[in-house]
């Protein structure tokens, strides 16, 4: 799984409408809108444990992605049969993809969109990467 590099063409682009001092409305608001410009579904940022840091789209979508996110970006962790059921059927129509932050790993998920989702996801890192840098 590579991680996220950010688009040449959205590096100085003042795009924002809306801002937020507080980092976790920033990080919803910068999903939400790559979510609505990729028409995507629902999109995640989580930590490497699957817990829900920000997201877009419908809550119990959101926190499905969050909680299965590190197995889908890790398929050989050991599971029981139904949870490994359902990973078999989230990865068909979920991307995972790890955002390094320094440190620490965190992990963007997107369900829904085209094939050129990824552009979308790149979009998102980049500005969660900013959000995050300036907290």
């Amino acid at each position: 799984m590579d991680p996220i590099e950010a688009p040449p063409s959205s590096l100085g682009a003042e795009r924002r409408r809306r801002r937020s001092e507080d980092p976790i409305t920033a990080l919803h608001y910068q999903l939400s809108v790559a979510r609505s410009e990729g028409k995507l579904e629902a999109l995640v940022l989580v930590d490497d444990r699957g817990c829900l840091v920000a997201g877009a789209g419908s809550w119990p979508v959101c926190e499905e992605l969050a909680a299965y996110a590190p197995l889908l970006a890790e398929p050989d962790l050991p599971t029981s049969a139904a949870v490994g059921t359902r990973i078999a059927d989230l990865s068909r129509e979920v991307l995972v993809r790890p955002l390094p932050l320094g440190t620490a790993e965190a992990l963007l998920a997107v369900r829904g969109g085209g094939d050129d989702r990824s552009a979308f996801v790149a979009r998102a890192a980049a500005g969660c990467r900013r959000i995050l840098r300036a907290a």
